[in-house]
């Protein structure tokens, strides 16, 4: 079994091969695998896409859905257990959009995080190095998004970048 960081904190923009990297962490790990994931389906197009990650990972990953609940989820893994939770930018817009109290999950999440028994490997987005956006409610996400990744950040062991595919360790 590998040694991993307890909380590496993988990032990057979309489509840059952050979750493709963070799923080969785990893999090479040794250690049973658990998706925590955090996107919900509402259309075809996301179905699909969930559907093509569940055939890429195969049956060795144990999968739980938990499009607000992370903490509780991860509650579940032991010390023999690799986590990923895929994405950190799901969950955001589910607490956002549900209009959940963002302090008390934000607060949730960062004490599981690093209290979970097992390594846990968590993917965001960097969303923060476009343009400032037009309306009120991107703004509020960009922004909850930025200071969330530089919660996570602060408390990981690890920081990677991931851009165009290739990894960048920032910690």
């Amino acid at each position: 079994m590998k040694h991993l960081p307890n909380l590496t904190f993988v990032l990057g923009g979309a489509a840059s091969g952050k979750s493709a990297y963070a799923e080969l962490l785990c893999t090479q790990s040794g250690r049973a695998k658990i998706y925590i994931a955090t996107a919900q389906v509402f259309d075809d197009e996301m179905g699909a896409k969930v559907t093509k990650h569940l055939d890429q990972r195969g049956t060795a990953w144990t999968t739980i859905e938990a499009p607000l609940d992370v903490a509780s989820a991860l509650k579940t893994a032991s010390a023999d257990d690799v986590v990923l939770v895929d994405c950190a930018t799901l969950w955001l817009t589910n607490v956002i959009l549900g209009d959940h109290d963002l302090d008390a999950h934000t607060g949730q999440l960062l004490a599981a995080l690093t209290s979970c028994a097992a390594p846990v490997i968590i993917v965001s987005n960097e969303v923060g190095q476009g343009i400032v956006p037009d309306n009120a409610l991107s703004r509020r996400f960009r922004n909850a998004q930025g200071l969330l990744n530089q919660e996570i950040a602060a408390r990981a062991n690890a920081v990677v970048a991931v851009m165009a595919g290739l990894p960048l360790a920032l910690k």
